[in-house]
């Protein structure tokens, strides 16, 4: 079954996220856990750090899953 996509807007950017290629390697978490955090319902909190640190983070990202632009 295919999960959709999901998109996180605000603080000057936007994250989607791809769970259907997302290998959890947790990188994500580990490196921002204030703006990464699988124990809310909406885990992607994209004013909880800058636009640039941000997309930094999600750039490290093994799978692609995670994508990220200024807006």
């Amino acid at each position: 079954m295919t999960k959709r996509l999901q998109t996180y807007q605000g603080n000057g950017v936007e994250v989607t996220f791809d769970p259907n290629i997302c290998t959890h390697s947790a990188k994500c978490v580990r490196g921002l856990p204030a703006v990464f955090d699988t124990r809310r319902q909406r885990w992607v909190d994209v004013d909880a750090a800058s636009a640039d640190e941000i997309i930094a983070q999600v750039a490290k990202c093994p799978s692609g899953a995670l994508q990220a632009r200024k807006l």
